[in-house]
Parts: C-alpha cells; sequence; structure tokens
C-alpha cells in the first residue's frame, strides 16, 4: 500500500499500486516538490501487536 501526502502531510490518497498514486498527483496538478509517495506497507508491520494499556483502562476519561 502506499500513501500520498501533501506538503502540509495531510493524507490525500491511498492505493496499492504506486502508479495510481502518482497518477492522483498529476490529476490535481501536484508537484514533484509538494507531495511525499510511502510505502505503507513497511509501516504496518511495526506497529502490528501494539496496545496503548492506558485506553482499555478508561482511567483518564471524564
Amino acid at each position: 500500500m502506499y500513501g500520498l501526502y501533501d506538503k502540509e502531510g495531510i493524507l490525500r490518497f491511498v492505493d496499492s499500486d504506486k502508479d495510481a498514486c502518482i497518477a492522483y498527483a498529476e490529476l490535481f496538478e501536484l508537484g514533484s516538490t509538494n507531495y511525499c509517495l510511502m510505502d505503507l506497507a513497511n509501516d504496518t508491520k511495526k506497529a502490528q501487536g501494539y496496545t496503548n494499556p492506558d485506553q482499555s483502562l478508561g482511567v483518564y476519561n471524564n
């Protein structure tokens, strides 16, 4: 999976095809200096199995 982020860091498009992300950038006339294309598949492997115990405790909920 690839994610296309604009220069403000906002996720604009996600697709499994890298060329589709680039086509999206071209469609909306985002120059190569105005977006970042990231391979999300590598990032999700790092996040698997992570849990935040504070979320399940409910201690901080008001």
